[in-house]
C-alpha cells in the first residue's frame, strides 16, 4: 500500500486509488468477492462498486475490517490506509459549483486535479484551462442559451477557478494541440478572440504549458475522426492513464490499456505533424493579426 500522498483535493481520483488497492490485497490473499462482502456485511456486488471507485464514499470500519481480512496487520499500514479514507470521503472544492455542474464533470474536475500531466487535442474552442473569462462567457453561454445569466457567471467562475491550478506549487504539465479551426471561430467577437489569443502567448511561455497548432495546410492527421479529447497520466502508480471523451449528456473515461495506447498514439502523431512548439507565438500573433 502506500504511504502520505499529496492528492491534490482529488477525493474521486483518491477513492479510484484506495478501490485498486483493496482488490490487489483481496486477489492477494486469495479471497473472492462473496467471501469479502461477508465478512462487513454486504453484497459481492458493493465489493465490487468499492473496488471500482462507484461508491461516494467508503466506510472507515469496512475498510479496516477489510484490511484484517486481507492478512493487513501492521498498524502503521492500517492508519495511512484510513486516513486516505477520510480525505477520500471529503467533497471537492468544485462541490460548491454542483448547481451549475452536470454529476459526471465532477469526476472531470478529480482528474485534473490530480493528473501530473494533461495532453490534449483540441477541434473547436480553446482548452478550459487557457481560456479568458470573455471567451469561456461566450462559450459557456452558447451552451447553455435558456440559462439565466447567473448560472452563466457561476460557470464562468468555476472555470476560472479551474485554472488556479496552473499557478499552484506542483503544476501538471499542459500540452494542448490545437486545430487552427479553433482560433478561426469568432466567439465572443474580434476583441475577445484578440484577448484570448493574447492569454495563449501568455500561458504559453509558462514552463509547464505547451500549446501547438495544426495549420489548415497540415491536411488530415490522426486526431481528425476522434473530436476533442483529453490523457491524464498520474503521479502514483495505482492509477494508469486515463482518456477522457465528452458529450452534450455524459462523458467517457477510458482506461484499458489497449484503449488508451489508441488515444496516446494520436496525440503522438499529431504532436509530430503540428506545428514545432518554438512557432507557435509567431503564428498566434499571426493569426491575432487578422481578428
Amino acid at each position: 500500500m502506500s504511504g502520505e500522498t499529496d492528492w491534490g483535493g482529488a477525493p474521486a481520483v483518491l477513492r479510484m486509488i484506495l478501490g485498486r488497492q483493496l482488490e490487489e490485497l483481496r486477489t492477494r490473499a486469495g479471497i473472492g468477492y462473496a467471501e469479502a462482502g461477508a465478512a462487513i456485511g454486504v453484497s459481492h456486488s458493493t465489493i465490487r462498486r468499492m473496488e471500482a471507485a462507484k461508491v461516494a464514499r467508503l466506510r472507515l470500519a469496512d475498510a479496516e475490517k477489510l484490511l484484517q481480512v486481507y492478512g493487513v496487520t501492521d498498524r502503521q499500514e492500517i492508519d495511512a490506509f484510513l486516513q486516505s479514507v477520510r480525505e477520500a470521503n471529503k467533497r471537492g472544492w468544485w462541490h460548491t459549483y454542483r448547481d451549475v455542474m452536470p454529476d459526471w464533470f465532477a469526476a472531470y474536475l478529480s482528474l485534473e486535479q490530480a493528473a501530473s500531466q494533461i495532453r490534449a487535442y483540441e477541434n473547436q474552442f480553446v482548452h478550459g484551462l487557457l481560456q479568458t473569462e470573455d471567451y469561456a462567457r461566450a462559450v459557456l453561454g452558447a451552451a447553455h442559451p435558456h440559462a439565466p445569466a447567473e448560472a452563466t457567471e457561476r460557470r464562468v467562475a468555476l472555470r476560472m477557478r479551474r485554472q488556479e491550478l496552473l499557478a499552484g506549487q506542483a503544476p501538471p504539465r499542459v500540452w494542448v494541440v490545437m486545430d487552427e479551426t479553433v482560433l478561426r471561430w469568432p466567439v465572443g467577437g474580434p476583441a475577445v478572440m484578440r484577448a484570448q489569443i493574447d492569454h495563449l502567448i501568455e500561458v504559453n511561455r509558462l514552463p509547464q504549458v505547451t500549446v501547438q497548432l495544426m495549420p489548415f495546410a497540415g491536411g488530415p492527421h490522426p486526431a481528425m475522426r476522434a473530436g476533442a479529447f483529453h490523457l491524464f497520466r498520474f503521479r502514483v502508480p495505482e492509477l494508469a492513464d486515463m482518456v477522457y471523451l465528452n458529450g452534450l449528456v455524459g462523458a467517457v473515461y477510458l482506461d484499458k490499456a489497449d484503449d488508451v495506447v489508441v488515444y496516446r498514439e494520436a496525440l503522438d502523431r499529431v504532436g509530430a505533424q503540428a506545428a514545432p512548439a518554438r512557432r507557435t507565438e509567431a503564428l498566434l500573433a499571426a493569426i491575432r493579426e487578422e481578428w
